[in-house]
């Protein structure tokens, strides 16, 4: 937001009576003259598919907080420090929206610092990385590794009333819900497989329940595990291959 010379000046004098006094009045002008700013930044995350009104409140409980933590003594305009702490409201605000189930902070935080380094040891050493590499990796013990990943799943994506990435502008994630599922058709026969399942190593059952009963993808399964993705794909194939075969001959 922009200010001539001499409205920063009185704004400036205005911070600097606030830190001295904390003067209630004082306050309210303050932060009525940076709502604009509260609002612009709102904005910018308008397309993240939550309400513009709560945005702004988000944002404007950011500056509330940077007006009572500026220090205009810093040298520091206060424009810049509140867009940082305006903008990290926001940001905290689509994180903890996030979780379906809320996990403690320490586990968010930690599950998503996983997610980006589980991306980033495969490209380096050509395989999933374990729980332990994950754990000398993240500075914590493979027990919170394990832990974080499981919080993971209580993780939610997309808001329901986020926008999918059809054209239809009207088209949100909640109302792709509530049609009817076409695979309710194969239930019986997914049924019908459970004792061709039990016929399976036990390790391989673990894995099929998984990725297909848990939704756990083969990298995150490989750390479960212990193993390398590779060789959940290859064991999936395998299982999955026996599956197709013992059906055909029942």
């Amino acid at each position: 937001m922009t200010f001539d010379a001499q409205h920063r000046d009185e704004l400036r004098e205005k911070f600097l009576r606030f830190s001295k006094g904390h003067d209630e009045h004082l306050r309210g002008e303050l932060i009525e003259a940076h709502l604009g700013l509260a609002e612009y930044l709102a904005r910018r995350f308008g397309n993240r598919g939550e309400p513009y009104d709560d945005l702004v409140q988000v944002a404007s409980v950011g500056l509330l907080k940077a007006v009572d933590r500026f220090e205009p003594d810093r040298g520091v305009e206060f424009s810049t420090y509140a867009t940082h702490t305006i903008v990290g409201e926001l940001k905290r605000h689509f994180r903890d929206k996030g979780w379906a189930v809320r996990a403690p902070r320490r586990m968010q935080e930690l599950y998503l610092r996983l997610s980006k380094m589980i991306d980033q040891l495969s490209q380096e050493l050509g395989r999933s990385p374990t729980a332990d590499e994950l754990a000398r990796e993240a500075e914590v013990t493979p027990e919170e590794v394990l832990e974080a990943l499981e919080a993971g799943q209580a993780y939610r994506f997309a808001s329901l009333d986020a926008p999918t990435q059809n054209d239809d502008d009207n088209e949100t994630v909640g109302s792709k819900f509530g049609i009817e599922d076409p695979r309710l058709a194969d239930a019986e026969r997914r049924v019908a497989l459970s004792p061709l399942i039990s016929q399976l190593p036990e390790r391989e059952q673990v894995i099929l329940q998984l990725r297909f009963f848990a939704g756990l993808t083969q990298s995150e399964i490989a750390i479960k595990l212990g193993i390398s993705q590779m060789h959940v794909s290859r064991l999936l194939t395998r299982s999955l291959a026996q599956l197709r075969s013992s059906a055909a001959e029942n």
